[in-house]
C-alpha cells in the first residue's frame, strides 16, 4: 500500500557555505536516516566552494587567476563545467554575463580586499575583451589557459551551481523531491507530499525590509534572483550595485532593481539573472523569449511598471 503524505517525515537541513547557509527541505519516510544525505549534501556545497571562491587564497580558481598567460592549468572537473557554462552563456548574453570581472569586482571592494581607487581606474581604463574570447578550456584533459592576464571571478554563477549540486547529492540519497537552496538561489525537486508544487517568493526589492512582492510555484525547475538592494556600496549618495558592467569595469548605473530567471537548473538561472540585470528589459526580454527563459524585472521606481515580461520555461 503506498504511503500518503501524513506517512512522511519533515526534514529540513542547513549549514555554512559561500560566506551565507545551505538549505534542504523534503519529506521521508519515518526510518529514513539523513545524516548520511546531509553529509552528502554539506561536502558537496564544501567542494564547490573551495574550487570556485574567490576568496580563498588557496582555491582551484585562485590558482587560474595566478597563472601566466599561456601557462596550462590542470582544474577539478566541476571547475571546468562552470567554467565551460559561464563561457558560453557570456556568449550567448552577447557579453552582458562575463566571468573575467574578477579585477574589477576586487577593485570597487566587492571581494575579499577593500575598494582602492587607483584600482578602480585601472579597471575603468582597462580595454577589455570578453572571457570567452580570452580563456581555452581543454574538456578532455582538465586544464585551462589565458591568452592574456585576466582574473576571473565566478560569484554570478557558483551558488547555482551549487544548489544543482545539493539537488544530485539529495537525489543519490534517494530524495526524489524537495526544495534546495543557497542563499537566493533554490531548485525544486519534484512536488510537495500533497501533491502542490513549492512555492517560492520573489522578494520585494527593499534594502530596508524582507517582505514578497509575488510567489512562484514550481516544479522541477531552478530560480535565481539578482538584484541591487542587498549587495551596494554608496557612493556620493548613489547606491552602486555588485553587478559589473562588462564594457565599463564598474558597477551598473541604471540597473533594474532585481531581475529574476527560471531554468531549468540553478547554475543556469544564477547566471541569466545577473546577465538580465546587465541587458535590462529592452534587451533581456527579447533574448530571454528566444532562450525558452522566464524573467521577472522589479524596479524600485514608482513611475515604473512592478513587473515585466514572465514567460514560460
Amino acid at each position: 500500500m503506498p504511503k500518503t503524505f501524513t506517512d512522511l517525515t519533515r526534514h529540513a537541513l542547513n549549514g555554512p557555505t559561500m560566506g551565507t547557509r545551505w538549505s534542504a527541505l523534503f519529506h521521508m519516510p519515518a526510518d529514513f536516516d539523513a545524516e548520511p544525505a546531509r553529509m552528502a549534501m554539506a561536502n558537496a556545497v564544501t567542494e564547490v566552494d573551495e574550487q570556485m571562491s574567490s576568496w580563498k587564497p588557496d582555491s582551484d580558481l585562485n590558482r587560474l587567476n595566478a597563472a601566466s598567460p599561456g601557462e596550462w592549468i590542470t582544474l577539478p572537473e566541476r571547475l571546468i563545467a562552470v567554467l565551460a557554462a559561464g563561457l558560453a552563456i557570456g556568449q550567448a548574453s552577447g557579453g552582458a554575463f562575463d566571468i573575467g570581472m574578477g579585477d574589477a569586482v576586487s577593485a570597487w571592494g566587492f571581494g575579499p580586499d577593500a575598494a582602492d581607487e587607483d584600482r578602480i581606474k585601472a579597471a575603468r581604463l582597462l580595454s577589455r575583451n570578453p572571457a570567452h574570447d580570452i580563456l581555452e578550456l581543454d574538456t578532455a584533459s582538465g586544464r585551462a589557459r589565458k591568452h592574456a592576464d585576466m582574473r576571473f571571478d565566478l560569484n554570478g554563477i557558483a551558488k547555482g551551481y551549487g544548489v544543482d549540486c545539493l539537488t544530485e547529492a539529495a537525489r543519490q540519497h534517494g530524495i526524489d523531491a524537495g526544495l534546495f537552496a543557497i542563499d537566493g538561489e533554490l531548485r525544486a525537486l519534484g512536488l510537495q507530499p500533497n501533491g502542490a508544487r513549492w512555492t517560492i517568493a520573489v522578494e520585494l526589492p527593499d534594502p530596508d525590509a524582507r517582505a514578497p512582492h509575488s510567489i512562484l510555484e514550481l516544479r522541477d525547475a531552478a530560480v535565481a534572483t539578482s538584484g541591487d538592494y542587498r549587495h551596494f556600496i554608496d557612493v556620493g549618495g548613489h547606491r552602486l550595485s555588485h553587478t559589473m558592467d562588462p564594457r565599463l569595469g564598474m558597477p551598473l548605473r541604471q540597473p533594474p532593481a532585481s531581475a529574476t530567471v527560471i531554468a531549468r537548473d540553478c547554475m543556469s538561472a544564477d547566471a541569466w539573472a545577473t546577465a538580465m540585470m546587465v541587458l535590462g528589459e529592452a534587451r533581456g526580454l527579447p533574448l530571454a523569449e528566444s532562450l525558452g527563459l522566464s524573467v521577472l524585472f522589479l524596479y524600485h521606481e514608482l513611475d515604473k511598471r512592478a513587473g515585466c515580461g514572465l514567460f514560460a520555461a
